[in-house]
């Protein structure tokens, strides 16, 4: 019995060194070829039977080279989201998997162009020619490689770069009701990348084609689609594309961060994806929670507003700073959706509906916004001149609220509400006329050291212009606030002579 005992272990010997030597080179077979049968369709969704093997996020084909994205997993069926037209769509189609998960086409080859969340194009230049395809879906960049927000990205809007400044890597949010402005903030922030080495990517979600053309036209007329990636998901498409768009969109941007690049995404708006992704979760029968919005509304706002950063040199050095856009309604910044971004973001710029209507353009309520990393970043120039601004603005508020009564106030009040009305009047900026640090500088110590009250309301946009021309005559003290030195006593005292000097014919028309 001996030998034959020896020669069953030989041969058991044998056979586990077989197994693993095969479970090393073993590779799992995802079975692409797989085919299952669509069982329903409904508005933006399908689900689809005897495909046991499909993976979560996985693209299948369904006819007609219509795409659909796997997002339930049930024991007895799976749930699609659709990326495109599914009119033709019937129960019984063959649905094939990809063995891919959603990827979108990056690279330069798409700046300049509008195109939809899969990278078709939508501008009639023909299709988009890259070699690389990036997932809409990654991880956000890791902890240790994330660099400190340095740098100030500047909005040419003085109310912002002033009080609410904004760094390269942060995510500011933009909030406010309906028609206040909060597209116009973000487009001119976007015209004054311009030369500045920055690229950006305006995504609209859900938004009306009209408007989406408007955007288009003014970037263009601006010379702004030089260095703009547009990424729309309309309001008539289906959920699924308004759904994937910001996704698609980050990954863009994202091409370029880890090129060593700085990046601007603007996302138009998060209310209207966070109602796609609501409306498929209950078609697709989730649980839903608050306001019907699904368990997990705040993750897919987390997971993508995380992958804005800023980069260490040795991971790049790239950065993208991003804008979401949210929209109220009456006013109520404390509504689910709102709340869970203003917890995401690193501040928020809050366009008041009362100061629109009053004229006061754009209508940025200082006392609601606030940048908890861009003071970090912010040129040395406005901590000099613009220190004391948002305190005195604040005050002035208070104390007009108040003088509204009809009570008799003091010399040191009509003071101090004289000084409020010109830094309002001087905040004010018309749309499409960004301005550099220089300028904004220039005006805002004018009117923090108060050569602005004697000049009349009606005529502080003149003379405000007139101060901003006068700082082109100090060419030495421009380009130090552009390299982001300390301004000196002297710097400051030529700056508050020169626009003295320009401000003295306005002195003949006083505010009341």
């Amino acid at each position: 019995m001996k030998p034959q005992e020896d020669l069953l272990n030989a041969v058991i010997g044998q056979t586990v060194q077989a197994i693993r030597a095969a479970a090393e080179v073993f590779e799992p077979d995802l079975n692409p070829e797989e085919i299952g049968v669509l069982d329903s369709v409904g508005k933006g969704i399908a689900t689809v039977k005897g495909m046991a093997q499909a993976k979560s996020e996985e693209l299948v084909l369904l006819p007609a080279d219509t795409l659909g994205l796997v997002f339930n997993i049930d024991p007895e069926e799976i749930g699609l989201v659709l990326l495109g037209e599914y009119g033709h769509l019937q129960a019984g189609d063959e649905v094939k998997r990809t063995g891919r998960v959603l990827d979108v086409p990056v690279g330069d080859s798409l700046v300049g162009r509008v195109v939809d969340p899969t990278g078709r194009p939508k501008d009639g230049k023909g299709p988009v020619r890259s070699a690389v395809r990036a997932p809409a879906e990654r991880p956000a960049p890791e902890i240790m490689g994330r660099a400190p927000v340095s740098v100030p990205l500047m909005t040419g809007i003085k109310v912002v770069d002033a009080l609410i400044p904004i760094g390269r890597g942060q995510r500011e949010l933009i909030l406010g009701d309906r028609q206040t402005g909060k597209t116009g903030v973000a487009v001119d922030t976007i015209i004054n990348q311009k030369n500045k080495d920055v690229l950006c990517v305006y995504c609209a979600i859900g938004q009306r084609s009209s408007g989406i053309a408007g955007v288009v036209a003014d970037l263009t007329e601006h010379g702004a689609m030089a260095y703009t990636v547009v990424i729309v998901a309309e309001g008539d498409d289906p959920p699924g594309l308004r759904y994937i768009a910001p996704y698609t969109a980050t990954a863009v941007a994202e091409y370029f961060m880890a090129e060593g690049r700085d990046c601007l995404i603007v996302y138009d708006d998060l209310t209207q994806h966070a109602r796609a992704y609501r409306e498929l979760s209950l078609l697709l029968r989730r649980p839903p929670g608050r306001e019907a919005f699904p368990g997990d509304i705040f993750y897919i706002h987390s997971r993508l507003l995380e992958r804005s950063t800023r980069l260490r040199p040795e991971f790049g050095g790239g950065s993208l700073t991003a804008l979401p856009i949210v929209e109220t309604e009456a006013q109520n910044i404390s509504a689910y959706i709102p709340t869970n971004l203003i917890s995401i973001t690193d501040g928020q710029i809050y366009l008041s509906p009362d100061l629109f209507q009053r004229g006061i353009l754009p209508p940025v309520d200082v006392g609601k916004s606030v940048s908890r990393v861009g003071g970090k970043a912010q040129l040395s120039a406005y901590r000099s001149v613009a220190g004391d601004l948002r305190l005195t603005y604040s005050q002035f508020e208070e104390l007009e609220g108040f003088s509204r009564f009809g009570t008799r106030l003091d010399e040191e009040t009509r003071r101090t509400l004289r000084r409020g009305r010109s830094v309002r009047a001087v905040l004010k900026q018309a749309q499409f006329s960004p301005l550099t640090a220089a300028e904004q500088v220039i005006v805002l110590h004018a009117v923090n050291s108060g050569l602005f009250d004697a000049v009349g309301e009606n005529r502080i946009p003149e003379a405000e212009r007139k101060v901003r021309e006068a700082i082109t005559h100090l060419p030495e003290l421009i380009r130090k606030i552009d390299q982001g030195k300390r301004l000196s006593k002297e710097d400051l005292a030529a700056m508050r002579s020169k626009a003295g000097k320009v401000l003295e014919r306005f002195r003949d028309v006083r505010s009341k």
